[in-house]
């Protein structure tokens, strides 16, 4: 695959990291930036292509094309004769492709205006080059895509290239990226534009392509042909021994071969002195090694050709980890752990279990994903006993390299899969996993434990996992925008998973409750309003038809109170009638044993399901208040039924269904435009400030105001004094029909202006403005640059609006109650950036003082689409800026006719932009 670039010889722009990512057939491959040192590899990669193809990379089949092309990669001087020299590399970049050392493709840009693509516009020429083996496997797509990426972080806006009209493969190449673009024909030529604004057809053309690489990467693992298990201890007790056990007894189809170099023979099977004694290479090797040897064992696996590890050992220190992952990426293997149970796929054909788990997983469609083995454990059991078959299982362990998203990826293809439950501790990249989610749980539920909600817990996941702490604001954020169901335990997961498995979801909140037992009643119905459930009346129609299918005595109020006496067919006539109603969404039924019917609980509830003209679309779940066990499907003649011991975990499995259909039942958000940004000049005012303060700090007031002002964040006026005459003559220009001003002490940290009285009031006049100023200046004299001087602002409700950079999730945007008990208060809600107009509605309506903006304070509604903007801005305020560490406006007041920040703090750091949705393999922090 080839292209033209610009001859010209290239400049220096920020080299890129060393990346590794995968081919469209799960290869790996190393994406770096050129080197002085490559001249002889790209040379040889150009002079090991075919005449045709160098003839369509450089218009003619020459060898001193090829010898300039690899001096301009390498930087060394263009040969003698050349028109193309040019010492300045100022706008140029080079990304290799290399496999296993050797390089299969390069892609370069250089900058350059000759192409009039708008005011602010920096294009450049590229240039691709696959080698002649290496075609239609993706590398030439992938380059472009770094490519792109590090264009993007040094200001380039749109590519250009010519091609031969008749080079198909690179046309196509340009054409399927996902980007805008456009092509001219000259003659025998093609001009292509290539806008490189990101959008979210690009983002699903990314994920599609890395979807697609990532399933093909974890085949060797899930599904191999053969399996060797390296560590295979002679006692009973050994990790390694019990692992080929369960793979043996488990009933895998492939070879299986054992490592150990004291035994012939290990539980009947062969076992060989070492890996490369093997008779042949095993696509899967499992290590139960002791942690020193863990980088000695991977090394041999990757020497002889195996293309996938799971490695149950524990103990690798950061040295080893590193050393580790090193060679899984240097020779294309992709690993699971260490410090892990295993994996098991159970599909027909297959039968794999690789752990060394007690039991072997039950077949069934639940893909099960956890860091903690333990958990792991914990899962299996209860879904055992639920009756809810695996599809497969991976114990991530310490999470090197297969993660959440990729697991996540593989149910959406595997054809089995459709209920997805995570235990993840950490993530790797929440930005690419939110995406990934947002897409796989409309096909399936996605269920997860908030693991560390609390300090404690916290804490406890980093040392268990060497897991980097996240904020729980933040990750219920993750959770609630990309769809996935959160619950508080190991035992919700398990009891919103029966409900999910067994029923349809319901289309709202509204529950009918019905009961043989009043007290069972109340407490199902104080359950389902603690888990923001309703009751709601039944009417008097519904009441009529409830009673007649019911004994003497019942009562047909929200809850149903059967009497005890009711009989299988009066209950199951009773819940077709509710379920039939249109009043409820759901049907509960609360059951207690009694001497008094002839059925039992169980009876009863069986026979719910026997109904062959029952209404399907409704959830119905039982509550079996002498039940030993916490939930358990009732197996029926067309169904299960999910009978739970307690009302409080059959609510909750309702409330997290409801809040499932109601996230699906919302179209995906989209991201609205907006105008009256300038990206470029508030780049400008942060790098400024950086420049003279490299390690950061909070921006001045003026800065602020640059800031917000190139984003059209409204502010109240406000004017900079450094003396008290400065002050006096601020305060008259800007006072209000009231005459009365603010003054806000300032100088750099400040953060707390009221905890720390710099500020005042009510000042009218100048005596007042003037004995203000010198009380700022006796008490802060030493510390103060200056004041802010403001009108008093009228009346409003105070609100907080923010921004923090967190260092893995990325930017976040928080709303709420605002003033000077923002924090004691924490009345907030948070998204993560970009905020989507559904976002934005949710931020505004999750903080417990949105009946006020609504006007709830009898004060009419305040100017909501204000509010709307304002997030809006902040969130694309975030997204262009990753120097942002955090800006507060605090307060914001919010009135009818239109919303202004009274307060901005900003600070920044010298942070550089990451691109989250890059394709690359993790990287080891």
């Amino acid at each position: 695959m080839t292209g033209s670039a610009a001859s010209r010889t290239p400049a220096p722009a920020a080299v890129p990291d060393t990346a590794y990512a995968l081919l469209a057939d799960g290869t790996t491959i190393r994406i770096r930036p050129g080197e002085p040192g490559d001249h002889d590899a790209v040379l040889r990669l150009y002079e090991g292509m075919s005449p045709e193809h160098l003839r369509l990379r450089f218009f003619v089949a020459s060898h001193r094309s090829a010898e300039e092309a690899a001096a301009r990669v390498s930087g060394r001087a263009v040969p003698a004769g050349s028109r193309s020299g040019r010492p300045d590399r100022s706008g140029y970049r080079a990304l290799l492709a290399e496999h296993e050392g050797h390089l299969v493709g390069i892609a370069e840009y250089e900058t350059t205006n000759a192409e009039p693509t708008g005011a602010g516009a920096v294009t450049a020429d590229i240039a691709l080059a696959v080698g002649d083996h290496w075609h239609h496997r993706g590398i030439g797509t992938l380059l472009l895509e770094h490519l792109v990426s590090a264009a993007r972080a040094a200001g380039v806006t749109a590519f250009t290239a010519d091609a031969l009209a008749e080079n198909h493969q690179v046309l196509k190449v340009f054409a399927d990226l996902g980007l805008s673009s456009t092509r001219r024909f000259e003659g025998t030529e093609v001009r292509c534009v290539v806008q490189l604004a990101q959008t979210d057809t690009y983002l699903t053309s990314v994920d599609f392509r890395g979807r697609t690489a990532d399933v093909a990467s974890l085949r060797p693992l899930l599904r191999p042909g053969s399996v060797a298990v390296i560590g295979v201890g002679r006692r009973p007790g050994s990790v390694g021994r019990a692992v080929l056990r369960n793979l043996c007894t488990g009933g895998f189809t492939g070879r299986l071969f054992a490592v150990n170099p004291n035994a012939a023979v290990v539980l009947g099977v062969h076992a060989y002195p070492d890996v490369a004694s093997l008779p042949e290479v095993p696509e899967l090797a499992v290590l139960a090694v002791p942690a020193a040897r863990i980088p000695a064992a991977a090394e041999e696996c990757g020497k002889f050709g195996v293309a996938a590890l799971v490695i149950v050992s524990a103990g690798l220190d950061a040295d080893g980890a590193r050393a580790l992952l090193d060679i899984c990426r240097a020779h294309g293997m992709r690993l699971v752990g260490p410090n892990c149970l295993g994996l098991a796929n159970t599909e027909p054909g297959m039968c794999l279990d690789a752990t060394f788990a007690a039991a072997h997983p039950h077949p069934g469609t639940a893909g099960v994903a956890v860091q903690s083995g333990g958990v792991g454990i914990a899962l299996l059991s209860g879904l055992a006993r639920l009756g809810v078959g695996v599809s497969s299982f991976v114990s991530l362990g310490d999470k090197y390299d297969v993660s959440g998203n990729d697991l996540l990826q593989w149910w959406e293809c595997d054809g089995r899969t459709d209920l997805a439950l995570l235990h993840l501790e950490s993530f790797g990249n929440p930005r690419a996993f939110a995406r990934t989610a947002r897409r796989v749980t409309r096909r399936m539920p996605i269920l997860t434990v908030d693991a560390g909600r609390t300090g404690a817990g916290r804490v406890a996941a980093a040392s268990h996992t060497s897991a980097a702490a996240t904020s729980t604001m933040t990750r219920r954020a993750l959770f609630r925008q990309a769809g996935i169901t959160a619950t508080r335990s190991v035992g919700e997961l398990l009891e919103t998973a029966a409900l999910l498995h067994s029923q349809p979801l319901p289309a709202g909140v509204r529950v009918g409750v019905v009961t043989n037992a009043g007290g069972a009643g109340v407490l199902t119905a104080d359950a389902c309003a603690e888990a923001g459930l309703t009751l709601p009346p039944l009417g008097i129609d519904v009441i009529d038809d409830v009673l007649a299918v019911l004994p003497e005595g019942a009562t047909a109020t929200n809850p149903v109170d059967t009497t005890a006496a009711v009989s299988e067919e009066q209950l199951r006539a009773c819940v077709r009638v509710l379920a039939a109603s249109g009043r409820v969404d759901a049907v509960l039924v609360a059951l207690v044993p009694t001497a008094v019917a002839a059925a039992t609980g169980d009876t009863l509830v069986r026979s719910l399901t026997h109904t062959p003209d029952r209404c399907r679309d409704r959830p119905v779940a039982a509550v079996l208040l002498d039940q030993d066990l916490p939930v358990r499907l009732l197996a029926a003649e067309d169904g299960t039924v999910p009978a739970y011991s307690d009302p409080q975990g059959a609510a909750r499995a309702l409330a997290h269904a409801a809040a499932r259909a109601c996230w699906l039942a919302r179209p995906p958000g989209t991201v609205p435009g907006l105008d009256a940004v300038d990206p470029p000049r508030a780049h400008a005012t942060v790098e400024a400030y950086l420049d003279q303060h490299p390690e950061g700090g909070w921006l001045s007031p003026r800065e602020c105001a640059a800031l917000l002002d190139a984003y059209g964040i409204r502010q109240l006026p406000w004017a900079w004094a450094e003396t008290e005459d400065d002050a006096v003559l601020a305060a008259e220009r800007l006072k209000g029909p009231d005459g009365l001003v603010v003054l806000k002490a300032h100088w750099p940290g400040l953060l707390h202006k009221s905890q720390e009285h710099a500020l005042h009031l009510d000042l009218r006049g100048d005596a007042q403005v003037r004995a203000a100023h010198r009380d700022f200046v006796l008490r802060f004299g030493h510390l103060m640059t200056g004041v802010v001087v403001q009108p008093l602002a009228p009346r409003g409700v105070e609100l907080f609006a923010g921004v923090v950079q967190d260092e893995v999730f990325g930017p976040l945007v928080l709303f709420g109650h605002g003033g000077t008990a923002t924090e004691v208060l924490a009345d907030h809600a948070a998204r993560l950036a970009p905020l989507t107009d559904h976002d934005v509605h949710d931020l505004i309506t999750s903080p417990r003082c949105a009946p006020l903006l609504f006007g709830g304070g009898g004060d009419g509604p305040v100017d909501l689409e204000g509010i709307e903007q304002l997030l809006l801005r902040l969130s694309r305020m975030a997204g262009d800026l990753p120097q942002l560490a955090e800006a507060d406006l605090n307060p914001v007041l919010a009135r009818p006719e239109r919303i202004t920040a009274l307060d901005v703090r900003v600070r920044v750091l010298p942070r550089p932009a990451k691109d989250p949705y890059l394709r690359q393999l993790r990287r080891l922090r």
